[in-house]
């Protein structure tokens, strides 16, 4: 059945309604009747309460009709009998506000009869359009989609969008999810007309593959999706027994299905609200040019360092510096940012002339006003007039010139800020929330859709892993295309003369079973002929035990850069694989960047560009750059393979060693669990 129920049913009954303003079967029954008019109420209550002029009923099958969706505001040894009941009577949508219930068997009740239900353990549902109010809270209508696994953070995020001026056009507290899930709430807001983005709180992620896809359908729709969560995926990092693995953030893998979907992953519900009015109010971002219009010299100066912190680029404004040097006094700064030193008290109109100036000359993306603007007015009302006109000018030139303007003003709530908001000008009171909001805005707008990665089978996850044998391990990652040196088992002397013998000096010798080998002192380096490797052998075995131990032939290059390069199963998005800087620092730098798998040499390419570290390989004080396009292709192989066999729980090269002429691979982990197959993603084009 469809979602339809849970916004526009045609008959609602409040269960468990209450005269009592303190409960939540007051605030579920007197929202219902607010919409009366566009649907039939029924309240049920034992004690005959009266809501609203509404006199409820004992019981559902006291109720003239079978009604579309049930509120479940009761207790919860009382729950499963009120379900039972309104199954039996034909009810097909319950919103469950109860909690404490068998969460479990409610849910298989209600699928097994064709019903579906929202919650339980939530805090309701609104929807301005069809005037459907079930919820604890009080919603102003709007353009703002929200959905959240928690009802009260929820409320906040609304709150703020009331404080905004962009409203909330459909409000969805999924709360503990045993039937309906968030993302099939999302599916159902991609053609919800008055939606124009969506913020979404999950602090889990169950169906992450699939939930990428519909995050991408609602950006495809012109719904864009800001997403928050916390410590998303914490336990199975701790879990992980690679140092790939203990560096897979769980954020750092929501960040990356987000970007393979086209949503912003936000750290606040304030930064959600911030870029959500961004992206409701002005047109889109192109770029990260920004031009800084001050009535302050301070407060020019400081918007130029936070929105340069952010990320954002202030060009030198070569173009327009002569035309705005003739329109300001001697002595104003011209190049970026802009000081007016005073003009704007002489003529308020300057605002809007150099403000039309930059948006039309195509040397920025974006222009941002800070100071005393909106303020005029609210402190001055003879001057209101005066700057409700520079407001409207300025909102043509938002509409006419495609870029967006962001007002940083001092004033809260004033009518020069609700008209500024009205024209398609955000309004902000901190010049930090501005600066945030465009960043992200120009993230979004700078990291287009990728393909998405395929899901890979389900039936891989079964007995608990086991570690693979090291040179198992090797000939997995070499298979997919990573090089590596020659390698070769021994036990003994004997065994030892024979491997050295195929294999170049010098040599490493390692406790191939071992999984941080150099951590506990497994790796002896530098033996230059098979007699040291034998010594060598013995003192491993007589420390270490017997077990089992490789020869390999040493990278003796210089002007070699290590790597970590790894892949793991993430238990809510899947495939993902990580690069950066590796070696025994590798945990120390933490410098490292996540996608999810698998992805191109391209895509490779880009995620080496956002390392921190990125200069070490393309040249630093005077060394040669290192190889990229093979460092890609390395990633990109280890993405194939994590992504190719689901019974690759994870996988590592750490170091790859890159260096001018290439990369070789010098060490090597793999946690395999049985599976029924091996699955091979199709290539992207």
């Amino acid at each position: 059945m469809t979602l339809r129920v849970f916004s526009d049913p045609a008959s609602v009954a409040v269960v468990g309604a209450s005269a009592d303003r303190a409960k939540w079967g007051y605030w579920l029954a007197r929202g219902a009747l607010r919409g009366a008019h566009r649907r039939r109420v029924h309240l049920v209550s034992r004690s005959g309460a009266v809501v609203e002029g509404v006199t409820s009923v004992p019981g559902l099958a006291a109720l003239p009709e079978v009604p579309e969706l049930v509120v479940l505001s009761v207790p919860p040894d009382s729950a499963g009998r009120i379900v039972a009941e309104a199954l039996d009577l034909g009810v097909r949508g319950f919103l469950a506000i109860t909690a404490g219930v068998d969460e479990a068997g409610l849910a298989e009740r209600v699928r097994a009869a064709g019903a579906r239900l929202v919650g339980p353990n939530c805090l309701g549902i609104y929807d301005a359009a069809t005037e459907l109010d079930l919820a604890w809270g009080n919603f102003v209508p709007g353009s703002l989609g929200i959905v959240s696994q928690s009802g009260q953070l929820g409320l906040e995020l609304a709150g703020l969008a009331r404080e905004a001026g962009i409203g909330v056009s459909r409000f969805v507290s999924v709360g503990n999810q045993a039937d309906v899930s968030a993302r099939e709430i999302l599916a159902d807001l991609s053609g919800h007309e008055p939606t124009a983005a969506v913020v979404l709180y999950l602090e889990a992620f169950p169906d992450g593959r699939e939930l990428v896809g519909t995050l991408r359908r609602l950006r495809e729709h012109g719904r864009p999706v800001i997403v928050l969560t916390v410590g998303a995926s914490e336990a199975s990092r701790a879990a992980a027994r690679s140092h790939t693995g203990a560096l897979t953030a769980g954020r750092d893998v929501v960040e990356a299905a987000c970007r393979a979907a086209g949503a912003v992953l936000v750290e606040t519900p304030a930064q959600a609200v911030d870029l959500a009015q961004l992206l409701i109010r002005a047109p889109r971002l192109a770029g990260r040019r920004v031009a800084v219009i001050g009535d302050s010299g301070g407060q020019g100066a400081v918007a130029a360092d936070v929105i340069t912190r952010a990320g954002l680029d202030l060009p030198e404004l070569a173009g327009a510096a002569r035309e705005m040097a003739e329109a300001l006094p001697d002595g104003a700064a011209v190049r970026n940012p802009v000081d007016l030193a005073g003009a704007g008290e002489r003529d308020l109109g300057v605002y809007a002339r150099l403000t039309r100036r930059l948006v039309d000359g195509g040397e920025v993306d974006a222009v941002v006003l800070t100071g005393y603007f909106g303020s005029y007015g609210a402190d001055e009302p003879s001057l209101a007039v005066a700057e409700q006109r520079v407001v409207a000018r300025l909102g043509e030139a938002v509409r006419t010139g495609g870029r967006p303007v962001v007002v940083h003003g001092m004033t809260r709530e004033c009518p020069a800020v609700d008209t500024l908001r009205e024209h398609g000008v955000p309004v902000y009171h901190t010049i930090d929330a501005a600066a945030r909001a465009l960043a992200y805005a120009a993230g979004l707008a700078l990291h287009p859709v990728r393909p998405l990665p395929p899901t890979p089978p389900d039936g891989h996850a079964a007995p608990p892993p086991q570690a693979s044998a090291y040179l198992a391990a090797r000939d997995a990652l070499a298979a997919c295309g990573v090089p590596f040196t020659g390698a070769l088992p021994v036990r003994d002397a004997a065994s030892v003369a024979a491997a050295a013998g195929r294999l170049r000096a010098p040599y490493a010798l390692k406790a191939a079973w071992l999984e941080h080998k150099s951590d506990l002192g497994g790796v002896v380096l530098g033996l230059a002929d098979a007699g040291a490797a034998a010594e060598a052998l013995a003192a491993l075995v007589a420390r270490l035990g017997q077990g089992e131990y490789v020869l390999e032939e040493m990278d003796a290059r210089t002007g070699v850069v290590e790597l970590i390069v790894g892949g793991r199963q993430d238990p809510s998005f899947g495939p993902v694989v990580l690069a950066g800087l590796g070696g025994v620092q590798a945990e120390l730098y933490r410098d490292v960047a996540v996608e999810l798998a698998p992805v191109t040499p391209a895509q490779a390419l880009e995620m080496l560009r956002g390392l921190r570290g990125h200069a070490l390989l393309t040249g630093w004080r005077g060394r040669p750059p290192v190889a990229l396009e093979a460092v890609a292709e390395a990633v990109a192989a280890v993405s194939r393979l994590v992504a190719g066999r689901p019974d690759v729980v994870e996988c590592e090269v750490n170091p790859l060693r890159a260096a001018p002429d290439g990369v070789l691979a010098v060490d090597a982990l793999a946690v395999f669990e049985p599976g029924p197959g091996v699955f091979e993603p199709e290539p992207e084009a």
